[in-house]
């Protein structure tokens, strides 16, 4: 099994709330989660940290809500790097893209005046053409080896979580996500598919908010007393989002209190008719309060006591100065705008009130002012006084922490990795969700990685094939073994039977017949003999085109296609190369051979060859496999010895192996003997008896039973008519000297006369 590697690399939010982008980088394959800027910079400083990464590598770059944090860096990506010099393909969901738009379009707005913008108009119109917009729960094959799914998010209108699978690894990426059903939008959704990788937001910490009724009481009752003591209440907020939970809230409010009709709620922002028409566009996305109505031709976003302020420029001022009045007004960190604008009319005032309704990112003018301080600095320069009074409601669709734990352990992940969030709050996290795992003896591993740090996650590879086919017609015992095609395409395995591989893979097979032609000087029945004592029987015969062949194995078949030439034909698969390799290696080798030697420098060697040219070919037959015998045993112990009964002695004392044909093994100072008759080992040295009988065990298995070459009566050779003695027809002196020398080689000592 491989162990292959997750990187995880954040280019934005390692630590930090802003500039959402999170790369997943696994068996070669590239994806790229969110691409936003960070709100409290601007320019360049507002990019992820975008030349770390290839972008031309990139398979897919996902995004999960229309939030400038979280998109607004998708035109500078395509448009300013080498992102379209790769197949990577850009995906949101069909809200979001409709959506991202008009954000992207003031967002361009906003920021051409500056001398740091980062694209222009053009651009954006090109980026937009590039994204593909998906629908939720619908699976997306980008490329091969990659696959996602989109579920709900719950937090914006179209935001959704990413199910990744990359070569099996599944990954889940929430980005920004709500786990409380709100007035119209749904919860965030758990997959029913436990990922192995977890990469969740952390942006709330430890920190529990309080409950939808309470803090909506609390809400309209703090806008009623502004409105009372004759002030004006602002309520900075995105154009988009929590914007339009607000609006019902106050909508339904002022229409259970008519001693507030007469005061106008405004909508201050140049994408609220836009925004609404997608709203009402996607009302099938949202909750069953909102589809109710709707289906009751009560549109909820037709508001009846709020408006827009479609007025040219200085409307602020004149609002300011006139009489009580809810204003919503973008953007919601106050760094400039018409929220700012606004502020900065109404600070010095006390009867006028500020609520800040969502989470403020470090660095910006809505969590300065939460510190309440006597004056700030004005966008113009200057220090204004600040009378104004500020109350914090939090309508964030962020989870707190008794719905994010819940959520990380109902998703079960063996790795949990914290983004989106400031750097103390994640740490708590991680210290409260790590004591509880541990209450439980639970593994689970909590990262929280900073911005360029690569975490590296390794896991064991499972790979398991699905039988297909006629392979899955009939369901499969224990231990039965199923044999087919192994077919591996997109980090997945199939195994099929071959008949069926062009109805289910749409290939067909084809058989490679391979050829290879060897020059030898040897004679071709030196080659059958060498062929037999490795592979067993040989089957030779004349093959179509009348060329003498010899088949080994069933499989590899050696032909004389010339007089000093062999020609090995098979074909090819795993099992017939490997036993063609080994046949090759065999017959390249015989020249070279201690036992081609022995046998080719005997004159009667014709007769050992070929036994229908002896008249006593059984005879020979016996006497082969004990010459093979004692050179297999001395590849293993060097020089063995060959003796002979003694024929002095008539009936061997019982227990006695001395009148009985056997060969002496000797190995440093011990010495085993071992009887041809009953292929039985004697020695005194217990660890050399066991080492002799396993290779005995072997050489009997290769050279074939030597058994079938005695009769019970030792010393009589299988096939005499009169049953001669082995003496008689060995010429051996019998004195036990060693039959390997120069004189007295193994075929004299073995040779079979007329």
């Amino acid at each position: 099994m491989d162990a292959p590697t997750l990187s995880i690399t954040l280019l934005g939010a390692g630590q930090e709330v802003g500039r959402s982008c999170c790369v997943l980088q696994y068996r070669g394959k590239t994806i790229v989660c969110d691409a936003g800027v960070h709100p409290a910079h601007s320019g360049m400083a507002s990019l992820p940290f975008i030349d770390e990464l290839d972008w031309s590598t990139v398979d897919a770059l996902l995004i999960t809500h229309f939030h400038l944090d979280h998109a607004a860096a998708l035109t500078y990506i395509t448009e300013k790097t080498n992102f379209r010099d790769g197949k990577g393909k850009v995906y949101m969901t069909h809200p979001t893209k409709a959506l991202h738009k008009f954000m992207m379009q003031d967002f361009v707005r906003m920021s051409s005046s500056s001398s740091d913008a980062l694209f222009s108009p053009m651009d954006m119109a090109m980026s937009l053409a590039f994204i593909i917009p998906v629908s939720v729960h619908q699976l997306i094959t980008p490329c091969p080896g990659i696959s996602f799914t989109p579920y709900h998010a719950g937090h914006v209108l179209g935001a959704c979580m990413f199910l990744i699978d990359i070569a099996g690894l599944k990954i889940l990426y929430t980005g920004d996500y709500s786990r409380e059903e709100d007035r119209h939008l749904v919860k965030a959704e758990l997959p029913p598919t436990r990922p192995d990788v977890l990469i969740v937001e952390s942006t709330y910490g430890v920190q529990s908010l309080e409950g939808r009724p309470e803090k909506e009481l609390r809400f309209t009752t703090l806008v009623h007393s502004i409105i009372r003591r004759g002030g004006h209440v602002l309520l900075p907020t995105f154009a988009l989002g929590r914007a339009q939970e607000l609006l019902l809230i106050l909508d339904e409010y002022w229409k259970k209190h008519p001693d507030l009709h007469n005061v106008p709620i405004y909508y201050a922002s140049g994408l609220a008719r836009k925004s609404m028409a997608v709203y009402q566009t996607y009302i099938h996305t949202m909750n069953s309060n909102i589809r109710t109505r709707f289906a009751k031709r009560d549109n909820p976003f037709v508001f009846k006591y709020i408006s827009n302020l479609p007025q040219p420029r200085g409307w602020e001022k004149r609002i300011a100065e006139g009489p009580p009045c809810v204003v919503l007004a973008s953007p919601g960190f106050m760094q400039s705008g018409p929220s700012r604008e606004l502020f900065e009319l109404w600070a010095p005032d006390s009867r006028n009130g500020l609520i800040i309704t969502g989470y403020s990112v470090e660095g910006t003018l809505a969590r300065d002012i939460m510190t309440e301080p006597e004056e700030f600095e004005s966008v113009k320069g200057g220090m204004i006084p600040r009378k104004i009074s500020v109350a914090y409601i939090s309508f964030s669709a962020h989870v707190d922490y008794s719905q994010n734990s819940e959520f990380i352990e109902l998703v079960k992940a063996q790795h949990v990795v914290l983004v989106h969030g400031e750097q103390t709050a994640m740490a708590r996290l991680r210290a409260a969700m790590t004591s509880r795992y541990k209450e439980r003896d639970e593994d689970v591993k909590i990262h929280t990685p900073r911005n360029l740090e690569t975490l590296n996650l390794s896991f064991r590879g499972e790979r398991v094939a699905k039988a297909i086919g006629t392979l899955a017609d009939k369901q499969p015992r224990p231990n039965d073994v199923l044999s087919g095609l192994l077919v591996s395409k997109d980090f997945s395995y199939t195994l099929l039977d071959p008949r069926d591989l062009k109805d289910f893979a749409g290939l067909s097979t084809c058989t490679v017949t391979q050829r290879q032609k060897i020059s030898l000087g040897v004679r071709w029945q030196l080659v059958r003999w060498h062929l037999e004592g490795m592979f067993g029987s040989v089957e030779e015969g004349i093959d179509k085109e009348g060329i003498p062949t010899m088949r080994v194995m069933g499989a590899i078949d050696v032909k004389q296609t010339q007089e000093h030439e062999l020609t090995l034909e098979w074909d090819s698969s795993a099992s017939n190369d490997m036993l063609a390799d080994s046949t090759l290696a065999l017959i390249t080798g015989i020249d070279r051979s201690p036992a081609s030697v022995k046998l080719t420098s005997q004159p009667h060697s014709h007769s050992k060859l070929d036994p229908h040219s002896h008249p006593h070919a059984d005879r020979e037959d016996a006497v082969t496999r004990i010459k093979r015998l004692a050179w297999f045993l001395e590849a293993h112990f060097g020089e063995v010895e060959l003796h002979m009964p003694d024929e002095s002695q008539e009936e061997p004392e019982q227990g006695e192996d001395d009148n009985e044909p056997s060969l002496l093994v000797r190995l440093d100072e011990a010495i085993a003997q071992i009887n041809l008759v009953s292929l039985t080992v004697n020695s005194s040295n217990e660890a050399l008896k066991r080492r002799v009988e396993v290779v005995l065990d072997m050489a009997v298995t290769t050279v074939g039973s030597l058994q079938q070459a005695f009769v019970s009566k030792p010393g009589v050779l299988v096939g005499g008519e009169d049953g001669e003695k082995l003496g008689d027809k060995i010429e051996a002196e019998g004195d036990g000297r060693d039959t390997h020398s120069d004189d007295s080689d193994v075929d004299s000592l073995l040779e079979v006369h007329d």
